[in-house]
Order: structure tokens, then sequence, then C-alpha cells
């Protein structure tokens, strides 16, 4: 087993990176992953990019499918969780959280929380 990294790019505010987080755990405890870290990120270590930068396009996702509504305290993270696990068990979780995240299918609509996988 390795320690694996799941990247996700969020613009989410405290209540939405709250959610996110549940997602995130719900599916490395179902597919038996060990968790051993968390870390919501606002600059990139060691590029001098933040992550406004990198994820700038999902607050304009945000104005686009919410049109005349506040952001109120959204703003582009990136989500990090490390696991201990096989790659089939990452490959497995990953595919949760992102089918989680957004459950609604192929058809136009607009997501709880912006998102990227990075």
């Amino acid at each position: 087993m390795r320690t694996r990294l799941l990247r996700f790019g969020l613009y989410a505010d405290e209540e939405g990176l709250t959610w996110v987080g549940a997602l995130a755990d719900g599916a490395v405890a179902a597919h038996g992953a060990r968790p051993v870290g968390r870390t919501v990120l606002r600059a990139l270590p060691g590029s001098g990019m933040t992550t406004a930068d990198l994820y700038d396009d999902l607050a304009e996702q945000w104005a686009r499918e919410n049109p005349g509504r506040s952001a109120g305290a959204r703003e582009p993270v990136e989500l990090r969780v490390r696991l201990v696990c096989s790659l089939r068990t990452w490959r497995a979780v990953r595919k949760a959280v992102l089918r989680d995240l957004c459950p609604q299918g192929a058809a136009p609509h607009a997501c709880r929380v912006p998102w990227c996988t990075a």
C-alpha cells in the first residue's frame, strides 16, 4: 500500500468544504482506504501560485450557473486528501467522490459546489 493523494479544486465556502469533506470521508470509509490527512490550500506550495489563479474558472462557473445570486464567502481552494491504499482503491474512491459531487448526471444543471479535479 502507498500513500496517495486526491486533489479537488473547489469554489466553496466553509459549509461547502464541510460537505465535500464528508463526501470524501464517506467514500474513503466505503472503500476501506486509510485516511492520513486532509488539507485545504489557498496557495500551492513552492509555486507562488494561488488557488484563485489556478481555479478562477470555478468562480466564473458559479456566476454563470447562479445569475444574480451572491457568491457569499465562496473562494477557490484546493482540497487535498491523503490516503493509504492501492491504486485500484484510490481510483474507486476518486470516482465515488466525483459522482457524489454532482449526482444529477449529464443533463444541464448547477452543481452545489463548482469543482474540478487536479
